[in-house]
């Protein structure tokens, strides 16, 4: 019986939530889209004059939209506030929880898998280059539109799994893996600017970053050829690059990653469609 009226309670509890959050559409939110879960990226179209936080801290807003994220292992209580006028209100959230597979990657050469002491200059330059790529805070709302795939094939691996290199266990997985034969033409799944577009990282090789606006960044790595350089604006559709097995790699494949600010998305989470050929 215990057991029973604790889940009455809980489905209680989250009905309470749903409905406040209906009730607050029409005062603070006219749309959204995408998914409060861990990896998750959700896309608000506010009312005009809306200004809205995430756990205390204010979120930019541009043309009436904001975005906000969650990371892989972000915390599954969240919070959003909305003022407009004298109006206000708190809406507690609960992320999905995510599960998160082992995957194991063998056939690496040791220098990809524990680089040497040689290649530490290069590794902490290329890292200083990447975190200025992403530092800036575009006020466009690209990000507002429908992501495509980028390029079409066998999911090969997924977001958030454990890696395993050689059987040494390393960071986890932040982006999809798409197997498609070297020289496949990869395209812009959503319009922005490019803000990164390096054709030898130590780890990526060929890497491109897109800015989508307000601190979404999408990154394409592992690229045998680039089509656009740094300041280029690009359309949804546009071909940006050509698939390739450069960089930490061990055979022909794209792998896409999003960030929100510092947290890391899951690009499966914001696509629509199917990646299938």
């Amino acid at each position: 019986m215990l057991k029973l009226a604790s889940l009455f309670l809980l489905l209680f509890v989250a009905l309470q939530v749903n409905v406040q959050a209906r009730e607050l559409s029409s005062d603070f939110v006219k749309s959204q889209s995408g998914k409060f879960s861990q990896g998750g990226l959700v896309v608000l179209q506010l009312t005009e004059g809306t200004k809205v936080s995430l756990n205390g801290a204010a979120l930019p807003v541009v043309d009436n939209y904001t975005v906000l994220g969650f990371g892989r292992d972000a915390k599954l209580r969240q919070e959003i506030a909305f003022t407009r006028g004298k109006k206000s209100a708190h809406v507690p959230l609960t992320l999905t929880k995510r599960r998160y597979s082992i995957q194991r990657i063998d056939g690496l050469p040791p220098t990809m898998v524990t680089p040497p002491e040689a290649a530490m200059a290069r590794i902490i330059a290329q890292g200083k280059l990447k975190r200025q790529a992403r530092a800036g805070l575009r006020r466009e709302a690209d990000f507002s539109q429908s992501f495509r795939w980028p390029v079409k094939g066998r999911i090969s691996g997924v977001y958030g799994s454990q890696r395993f290199y050689n059987g040494e266990p390393r960071r986890p997985h932040f982006g999809i893996d798409i197997a498609a034969p070297r020289g496949t033409q990869v395209v812009a799944p959503a319009p922005g600017k490019v803000t990164l577009a390096e054709p030898d990282m130590y780890f990526e090789g060929g890497l491109i970053f897109i800015d989508h606006g307000l601190k979404v960044i999408s990154a394409y790595m592992h690229l045998d050829s680039l089509n656009v350089k740094v300041g280029d604006q690009v359309a949804a559709g546009d071909v940006i690059a050509t698939v390739g097995s450069t960089g930490r790699s061990t055979g022909p494949h794209l792998d896409w990653r999003m960030f929100w600010g510092g947290a890391r998305i899951d690009p499966a989470l914001v696509v629509t469609g199917s990646p299938s050929r």
